[in-house]
C-alpha cells in the first residue's frame, strides 16, 4: 500500500528516502518524542544503505537499542515545505519489528522513547504520513 500527500507543484524538490520501524510490544509503541513533537524510530537512508540498515542505525542513535526489522507494511510520499529545506519530497517505507535491549547510550540527547498505546499516540505524530502508516500497521495487526 503507498499513499501520496500534498500536491507536487513545478517546482524543485529536495527528495528524501528513509525508512522507519514500529515496534510494537504487548500493545505499546515505540515512538520518539522530541521538541517538535511524536516521531516513528528511522530516518534518512544514507547513500549506499538498505531500508534495514537505516533502520538499525537510527534506533542506535535515537534510543541506544538494538531493533529487528520485520514485515514491510506500507510507503508514503508527501509534497511539502520545510523550514530550513524549501520544496520538500520525503519518501518513507515502514516496517514492523522489535526493539530489544539498550546497548548503548542514544546520540541524540534531544530523543526520548516512550511506550505509549495506540489510543494514546493516534493522530499526533508529527507528521501526517507517519500518523497514516501507523494506522495502517495497527489496522493490519488487527486482521
Amino acid at each position: 500500500m503507498h499513499k501520496i500527500f500534498g500536491i507536487k507543484k513545478d517546482v524543485e524538490y529536495t527528495d528524501r528516502k528513509g525508512a522507519y520501524l514500529i515496534p510494537v510490544k504487548e500493545n505499546k509503541i515505540a515512538v520518539i518524542k522530541t521538541e517538535k513533537g511524536y516521531f516513528l524510530l528511522g530516518g534518512g537512508i544514507e547513500f549506499g544503505e538498505t531500508d534495514e540498515e537505516c533502520i538499525l542505525r537510527e534506533c542506535l542513535e535515537e534510543t541506544g537499542c538494538k531493533a529487528t526489522v520485520g514485515k514491510f507494511v506500507c510507503s508514503a510520499e508527501s509534497y511539502t515545505e520545510h523550514f530550513k529545506i524549501g520544496a520538500f519530497h520525503p519518501i518513507q517505507n515502514y516496517y514492523l519489528g522489535e526493539l530489544s535491549e539498550q546497548i548503548t547510550e542514544p546520540c541524540e540527547q534531544d530523543h526520548i522513547l516512550e511506550w505509549v498505546t495506540y489510543k494514546e499516540i493516534k493522530g499526533k505524530l508529527f507528521a501526517d504520513l507517519q500518523n497514516w502508516a501507523l494506522d495502517v500497521c495497527m489496522s493490519d495487526l488487527e486482521k
